[in-house]
């Protein structure tokens, strides 16, 4: 599963940072399941990253 992975990788870091919301999420929920996880197990802090609506999808 990839938040105890991702809580795994983070120990010994800084700083764990991720996304705002998966593919499995609905548009409107403010944070994904695993970023949910993490908050709440990650030995570091954490820092979700929200994708920027304004822009358009490309390169």
């Amino acid at each position: 599963p990839p938040g105890p992975a991702l809580v795994a990788a983070a120990t010994g870091a800084a700083l764990l940072v991720l996304g705002n919301r998966g593919h499995g999420t609905p548009p409107d929920a403010p944070l994904g399941t695993v970023a949910q996880y993490c908050l709440h197990h990650a030995p570091c802090p954490v820092v979700i990253v929200r994708r920027d609506q304004s822009r358009e999808d490309g390169p």
